[in-house]
């Protein structure tokens, strides 16, 4: 058969519908094992089956209504990781693949898939192709760790922080009746964020971390930033 023919690639085209269609059973079955053994952070909203843009409007809309029933004003700074997919390192994903009690056979498994892909920085090889089947759930179980190390050093630190990550994108909440107060913590909790993140090979993107104040006082109000804070 001439490889010119449309008929000598049906073939090629079968085999990649075939193994996206794998890759989806297999995304769903990490994922239903991880939930069910509670590994997943619950304010991880990002790579998740029955999760999308509108739960974390939902939760952060509740949470801003409840601070308002106890006279609070809610405070909340929303940052993003740069170049997040490319920057996942394979050797850090596959400790916490088995971090999550997955047998080692697929922990090897999953090292052997990440090696398709090869994004070199500084010679280590990193990435995760976007667009994959399975690049959401291994984007959730990477960043997992970060959530529960995170929610620990706040509690030690005695600062009252929610937060939300949707894939690359975060949120820190606070609520207080005093703005002083509010951009004292989200001051503190963003450095932590930040800083921890570098330790799992993620840089946040600081030129484009807006912070957004939610206040039930009528009229015009202006807050202070936390440049003022710095200062």
């Amino acid at each position: 058969m001439s490889y010119d023919s449309p008929k000598a690639f049906r073939p090629i085209v079968f085999l990649n519908t075939l193994g996206k269609l794998i890759e989806k059973v297999i995304g769903e079955r990490l994922q239903f094992h991880v939930v069910s053994n509670n590994f997943i952070h619950q304010s991880q909203l990002g790579g998740l089956k029955f999760k999308s843009t509108s739960d974390a409007g939902v939760a952060l809309t509740h949470f801003i209504h409840m601070g308002w029933v106890k006279n609070l004003s809610t405070s909340s700074p929303a940052f993003d990781i740069s170049q997040f997919f490319p920057s996942l390192n394979h050797c850090l994903l596959s400790l916490t693949l088995g971090k999550a009690g997955f047998n080692f056979h697929i922990v090897q498994f999953f090292s052997n898939y990440l090696g398709e892909t090869r994004y070199f920085w500084n010679n280590i090889n990193v990435g995760v192709r976007q667009g994959l089947a399975l690049s959401p759930i291994l984007s959730a179980l990477y960043l997992s760790p970060f959530l529960h190390i995170l929610e620990n050093q706040l509690k030690n630190l005695k600062i009252p922080i929610s937060f939300l990550l949707f894939v690359d994108d975060g949120l820190l909440v606070t609520q207080s009746k005093s703005f002083q107060l509010s951009n004292s913590r989200l001051f503190c909790s963003y450095n932590v964020a930040s800083i921890l993140l570098l330790d799992f090979r993620l840089v946040v993107e600081h030129s484009k971390t807006k912070i957004f104040h939610f206040s039930r006082s009528i009229g015009l109000f202006n807050p202070p930033s936390c440049q003022d804070h710095r200062k």
